[in-house]
């Protein structure tokens, strides 16, 4: 077997699978490692089991506006152990898609746990019989793990993980946390017939967005029944004699009977046991690895890519880091390097959030001179409903020429079209190349190139 490799790739997601494969394609020589399921976070517990679940959670909002449009139906119970089962296998099929590109690419998977002897050599845990391997470029891309509180109780509660395992739908449930993860899990299980707490450190949630997609969020969230406990921290987690649980806050409040907590208060770099130190490494206070602008660390050869580097917690941003890195370095591009500025993201709640580039206040305080423009209307959806969801856009413009900084979308249709608003703002588009685009009518879509 093959013992130096031209890239070694720790942890096998999104990050680590992306940059091995454009690796590979260039004639490199890759190893990857991966002690779980190929496809990391995103793909066995992140962005698309959650997204199958949002899915499912919008299903039943358009079930409950049925009546609405004249449809006379009867709306029957989820089938959650059904609705899991499939959404397990679609997972499981795409391990197997990840599996079958890796070997038709000739990588060479380790399955087992990667540590550092030095900063040319792994060993892999887990099996007795490989011997360390060499590469002459190692890339780390572990990725993170839910991180949870040290109160009395908390192992009572699920992670954001854990989540997927649940074979029924919970009752009552109570999310402890202010981040993207907390208000998707919130919003699916609201709209799937689950009774929602979400309890938050500060006032407010999603405090980096701009203000209008927070406040509209936590106003629709509200309207739709969510029971939001601002400036709440849990004191601790007991069981009831029914083993249900009873949750203690810092205001001293008891919320009982509760049959699921959620921790979503943040994630773990999983940079802790891979043997740092051996390679001369050292993480920060918050558990990152340091890189530059080409994703370098501190020791020559070695990189780092995702969640681990600290900056934006996305799939995409890591794939596009990884990728460029591989075209540094086997692809003869040796300037090649992520534009970590205008990165457009989504949140996948109820509604949900597309936003990209500046807040208003982070735009404020750069450029001073700042014109805004934003509008609220009723989607088109809800014309012959009595629930008249609110959707909102807002556009941020800088400077003489109002170059385009940043655009922010709560409403049906937010996810789907920030991806083209976010070329533009690539492109350096100003207001006036929105204003001389003729809308599409009707959609929400037309509401920024209308605004006045």
């Amino acid at each position: 077997m093959k013992k130096v490799f031209d890239l070694i790739v720790i942890g096998a997601g999104s990050g680590g699978i992306a940059t091995a494969r454009r690796a590979a394609s260039y004639g490199a020589s890759v190893a990857i490692i991966e002690s779980s399921r190929l496809g990391g976070t995103c793909v066995n517990v992140g962005c698309v089991p959650k997204k199958v679940m949002w899915n499912a959670a919008t299903l039943a909002h358009g079930l409950n506006m049925a009546a609405d449009y004249g449809f006379k139906i009867s709306r029957e119970g989820l089938d959650w152990p059904l609705m899991k089962k499939r959404r397990d296998a679609y997972i499981t099929r795409l391990n197997d898609i990840y599996q079958r590109n890796l070997n038709l690419d000739d990588i060479k998977i380790f399955h087992g746990h990667g540590r550092f002897i030095d900063s040319r050599h792994i060993e892999i845990a887990g099996n007795d019989k490989i011997q360390p391997i060499e590469g002459k470029h190692i890339l780390i891309a572990t990725g993170g793990r839910p991180t949870l509180p040290d109160i009395p109780g908390a192992e009572l509660g699920i992670t954001s993980d854990s989540f997927f395992e649940l074979e029924q739908l919970p009752k009552r449930v109570v999310v402890v946390g202010a981040g993207y993860i907390a208000v998707e899990l919130a919003g699916v299980l609201n709209n799937l017939g689950s009774g929602v707490t979400m309890a938050l450190r500060k006032e407010v949630f999603l405090r980096r967005f701009d203000a209008s997609l927070r406040e509209g969020l936590m106003d629709e969230m509200l309207n739709a029944g969510v029971n939001i406990l601002s400036s709440t921290q849990i004191s601790c987690v007991e069981k009831q004699n029914d083993d249900l649980l009873q949750i203690v806050t810092s205001h001293d409040q008891k919320l009982k009977d509760i049959d699921c907590l959620i921790w979503a208060i943040g994630r773990t770099s999983n940079t802790d046991a891979i043997g740092l130190d051996k390679a001369g490494l050292q993480t920060t206070d918050n558990g990152f690895i340091d890189t530059d602008a080409q994703q370098n660390t501190a020791v020559d050869g070695i990189y780092a890519v995702g969640d681990i580097t600290g900056r934006d917690a996305l799939t995409p941003v890591a794939i596009a880091a990884g990728r460029q890195l591989a075209e540094r370095l086997f692809n003869n591009k040796p300037d090649a390097k992520l534009d970590y500025d205008n990165i457009p993201s989504v949140v996948f709640s109820h509604p949900p959030i597309g936003t990209v580039g500046m807040t208003e206040d982070e735009a404020r305080e750069r450029f001073g001179d700042v014109r805004v423009y934003q509008s609220r209307y009723t989607n088109m959806l809800h014309s012959l409903s009595d629930d008249k969801k609110k959707s909102s856009v807002k556009l941020i413009t800088a400077g003489a020429k109002e170059k385009v900084v940043g655009i922010h979308v709560i409403g049906e249709g937010a996810d789907e079209m920030m991806q083209g608003f976010a070329v533009a703002i690539k492109m350096g588009a100003c207001k006036s190349d929105l204003d001389n685009t003729v809308a599409i009518h009707p959609t929400a879509s037309e509401e920024l190139v209308l605004l006045r």
